[in-house]
């Protein structure tokens, strides 16, 4: 595999050209994948997919969380229940992967849980017109079997995890070991970025995945 150094700009920009260029005018729903950084990346994607016409909703799986007293039921530093329970997995397919499938109804609601809070947001639906694009970020998210037509890993070494993880977060180090071990999202990703250094990523395509095979391609190095 063959890596390739880009910025994040850039890297979103190619990400809304590959949208750009499916074919049909169904829904589009990408998942960027990490431990860190996964909001920059996503957030860079809306302004491309929307000057050529292609209505962007960002969502974030932090607003799909469980409420506090299911994710601290075993205490608030337990990396297993992290690793598998603090994600409403059900509520983010319901409520915006599932309508957004080929026959979906469009409408969907852009965020469910107020973590800090620990409350209901009570936001309204927003109805998405054929050819949107979502652009869902967050951490654990792969080997879930969630419904996604495009997923990017932003791959961190468990060093610069440590280095750039802040001090009081160290305690679900154990979760992301677990996830690397057991789900190797970096091989089951369509699109796979070295995210070490915020300051220099670098791209590549994960072969069999959605970004392989065409070599021709920028994305793919």
């Amino acid at each position: 595999m063959r890596f390739r150094p880009i910025s994040w700009e850039r890297l979103a920009g190619e990400l809304a050209e590959r949208v750009l260029s499916r074919p049909g005018t169904g829904w589009v729903r990408i998942a960027v994948d990490g431990a860190l950084d996964t909001a920059t990346l996503a957030d860079a994607m809306v302004d491309p997919l929307r000057v050529n016409g292609r209505r962007p909703l960002r969502v974030s799986t932090k607003d799909f969380l469980r409420p506090a007293s299911l994710r601290f039921e075993r205490g608030r530093r337990d990396p297993d229940v992290r690793y598998r329970d603090w994600l409403d997995e059900g509520a983010l397919r319901r409520e915006v992967l599932e309508p957004l499938a080929p026959g979906g109804s469009g409408e969907v609601l852009p965020a469910l849980w107020d973590a800090e809070r620990d409350r209901a947001t009570r936001l309204d639906r927003v109805a998405l017109p054929p050819g949107a694009v979502l652009i869902a970020d967050g951490e654990l998210l792969l080997g879930r079997g969630l419904p996604f037509d495009l997923t990017v890993h932003l791959a961190i070494s468990p060093a610069a995890l440590r280095r750039r993880l802040p001090e009081d977060q160290h305690w679900a180090l154990p979760a992301f070991e677990r996830y690397e071990h057991e789900v190797r999202p970096g091989e089951i990703a369509d699109l796979l970025v070295r995210a070490d250094d915020p300051r220099h990523p670098a791209v590549a395509a994960v072969p069999g995945g959605r970004f392989a095979g065409r070599a021709a391609d920028p994305v793919t190095g």
